[in-house]
């Protein structure tokens, strides 16, 4: 016969409690993340709703998620008499410059601060950290002065250039370049390879998963901007899909279906865009923490 060692007993009990401990942990944040997605799918599938229905059918009562009438005249309307098509291309003009702007200028001012040293570099970087905790709507005033002085209103660099300064990605750029490391660098110059080649060739392709990241976040906020392009244009010509959407509300009054059918489609690219580079939005999220610790 075998012989059982005394202390298997417990420790057989210990594994199985902590066995149920982690299955537990994770039965609990399953059932928060489905909730939480309820609470998102909910108002999404009421508008998905809405839009399908008649414009006489949105305010009936009693409110029903399905009727019998259901249509796609309102996206017909909204595709074929609205300025919708025009509200779609001004945006992604606008939120790719600003994504393409901010990449630039972000990277290289990141890669400066995390691998030079020069006079007043510490107080330098303090201050552009610190515009991380001014509000946007503080310097609004400023910067409209600032286009209009340089006749850039009702232009597309008037919308553009004043979102490009993003001091919370050029920080997340700069805690990715200090965790790169250094031999590699070093390697390049002992190749011959001078401090733009190093940064181009070496650090960039390393760099691609937070720069994909910096990309997704920056494009969503400027794609859901709505202040400063309401602001910086007074052109219909150039109204973005928030500017355009806000404008059908005031001037024609609240037409449910058309709204909701608008504000679907201009979620559209933003779900494509998540869709496809989900994956680099969890890598960059998670190689940005590991490069802070």
């Amino acid at each position: 016969m075998s012989s059982v060692s005394p202390e298997h007993g417990p420790r057989t009990a210990r594994t199985a409690r902590t066995v149920l401990r982690r299955n537990g942990g994770q039965i609990a944040l399953t059932a928060v993340a489905s909730l939480l997605a309820a609470l998102w799918l909910v108002p999404f599938g009421w508008a998905l709703s809405t839009s399908l229905k008649p414009e006489a059918g949105t305010q009936k009562l009693p409110l029903r998620w399905i009727q019998s009438d259901m249509t796609l005249d309102a996206y017909r309307k909204v595709l074929g008499e609205g300025d919708l098509p025009v509200w779609l291309l001004n945006s992604v003009i606008v939120s790719t410059g600003v994504t393409l702007l901010t990449l630039t200028v972000c990277s290289l001012a990141a890669y400066g601060f995390a691998r030079t040293r020069f006079r007043g570099r510490g107080v330098l970087f303090a201050l552009i950290l610190a515009g991380i905790m001014v509000p946007g709507t503080v310097i609004t005033a400023p910067q409209f002065a600032n286009i209009r002085a340089l006749g850039l209103v009702d232009t597309y660099w008037g919308v553009i250039l004043p979102q490009v300064a993003a001091p919370a990605m050029l920080f997340i750029l700069y805690t990715f370049f200090r965790a790169v490391p250094r031999e590699l660098e070093e390697a390049a110059t002992l190749d011959g390879a001078g401090r733009w080649r190093i940064f181009f060739q070496v650090v960039l392709p390393l760099s691609r998963p937070v720069l994909a990241a910096v990309a997704i976040f920056t494009f969503i906020v400027s794609w859901n901007n709505f202040l400063w392009p309401y602001l910086a244009t007074t052109d219909p010509d150039l109204a973005t899909l928030p500017v355009g959407l806000a404008t059908i509300q005031s001037s024609f009054g609240i037409r449910w279906a058309q709204l909701m059918a608008m504000s679907l489609l201009a979620a559209l690219p933003l779900l494509i865009v998540f869709v496809f580079f989900q994956r680099q939005i969890v890598r960059g999220v998670a190689h940005t923490g590991i490069a802070g610790q």
